[in-house]
């Protein structure tokens, strides 16, 4: 970007601390657009100038207050960004490169990908692989970044096409959207689990051969039930993520990904030593450079979804996104939210 074209500020939404008068503790938080001073990333490695952002069911938890995920207030909120190189003072990267940030501490610990301009440090910065856009990398973020390490994961198990079905829980998130779609794509049998009855022909239409719905599930009690999943991709936690170690097959793995009904788990030990039964925490945040550098070129190759059209299900503005957190937390969003960070008036570079 020519440096007569970097603002002296720019637009973010920044979250704040709602106190009490006494004793100044902490009630809440409240998220504002604002002007931030283009100063605040004078020591940045990177600054990208941001293109595209996208929702993310941290990310309102966050910016609502209903979860702890942040570590620092005020904070610029957004745990994924794309766009270009404005600045670098990383070897790595020169102005106009296209990237992607996602995780690494973006929007809980460092100030987020909200905003019309982001500064990272150069080992968060991944180069847009090639034939991909920066609205493309949005439509995935997090949520396809974090399905595709799953089925990383999976496979390193042993999972192969042909070894069985393979259930996905909170099917029509965003995570399990782009994990079905995925896995489909490589030739598994998808089996999705949902709570959501009218998304039986979304849930198909990316790939599922099947779709189960929760409330007609008989999940039984026994510390070993009928063995049907030769992998899970699970979004839910608790009662669900119980099932599924019970009900697995021989040496299957379960990749546990969210928490969306509990963060519990009451089981035992049983699945593990008598079917071995392999249970795979996925962190995406803290993914090792090497590794992320080869999902994205995952990404972009042999897990490339075929269905975004249908999984983006629309594009909101930074100024829209307040609005749009109360639908994540109520559990009301199918799919993806792209966030659109040009704002009228300012330069592109």
């Amino acid at each position: 970007m020519n440096r007569d074209l970097i603002p002296t500020e720019f637009k973010a939404l920044r979250i704040h601390p709602i106190r009490e008068r006494t004793p100044g503790q902490v009630v809440g938080v409240e998220a504002r657009l604002e002007s931030v001073p283009f100063d605040e990333l004078a020591e940045e490695e990177v600054v990208i100038r941001g293109r595209y952002s996208t929702i993310n069911y941290k990310d309102a938890l966050a910016a609502t207050g209903a979860g702890k995920i942040l570590r620092r207030l005020p904070l610029i909120g957004g745990i994924d960004v794309a766009g270009t190189v404005a600045r670098s003072n990383d070897a790595r990267f020169r102005v106009g490169d296209e990237v992607v940030v996602t995780g690494c501490g973006l929007g809980e610990t460092h100030h987020g990908g909200y905003a019309e301009f982001v500064g990272v440090p150069g080992d968060w910065v991944v180069p847009l692989p090639a034939s991909t856009s920066s609205r493309w990398a949005m439509s995935l973020g997090t949520a396809g970044f974090t399905a595709a390490l799953a089925i990383h994961r999976l496979e390193h198990n042993g999972l192969r096409p042909g070894t069985g079905p393979v259930a996905v829980t909170g099917a029509t998130g965003g995570v399990g959207s782009l994990a079905i779609d995925m896995l489909a794509g490589r030739g598994y049998e998808v089996v999705a689990i949902t709570g959501k009855r009218e998304a039986d022909v979304y849930l198909k239409s990316l790939g599922a051969s099947a779709v189960w719905h929760r409330d007609e599930m008989e999940m039984g009690q026994r510390p070993l039930e009928s063995a049907l999943w030769a992998a899970a991709i699970d979004n839910l936690g608790g009662d669900m993520l119980a099932w599924l170690t019970r009900s697995m097959k021989f040496w299957g793995g379960i990749a546990s990904v969210g928490l969306t009904r509990s963060a519990e788990l009451h089981t035992t030990v049983m699945p593990f030593i008598l079917r071995g039964v392999n249970l795979l925490g996925i962190n995406s945040m803290a993914t090792p450079r090497p590794l992320r550098l080869s999902i994205w070129e995952r990404l972009a190759a042999e897990l490339r979804p075929r269905h975004l059209d249908k999984i983006v299900t629309r594009e909101v503005s930074l100024e829209d996104l307040t609005a749009v957190f109360a639908e994540y937390v109520g559990n009301r969003v199918r799919g993806r939210v792209l966030v659109d960070l040009d704002v009228p008036g300012m330069p592109r570079g």
